[in-house]
């Protein structure tokens, strides 16, 4: 699971613009294009997408936790 690659799909099926993913999560927009690069991220951030996605990423690592069981 490519968790950057999951926020950067949902983000353009939302047609946002990087400008306001950046502004929305209080950050430039070099760090929205190193997001979506990410293999791994810090829950704390990946919650902040979450909500300003209105979308739950966490359902991945849910569904990847599940399958190793």
């Amino acid at each position: 699971m490519h968790i950057g690659a999951l926020i950067e799909k949902e983000f353009r099926k939302q047609e946002r613009t990087v400008t306001w993913f950046a502004n929305k999560l209080n950050c430039n927009r070099q760090n929205v294009y190193d997001i979506f690069k990410r293999n791994n991220i810090d829950a704390e951030l990946l919650l902040r997408i979450s909500i300003v996605l209105h979308y739950n990423f966490f359902t991945y690592y849910y569904k990847e936790y599940r399958s190793r069981l």
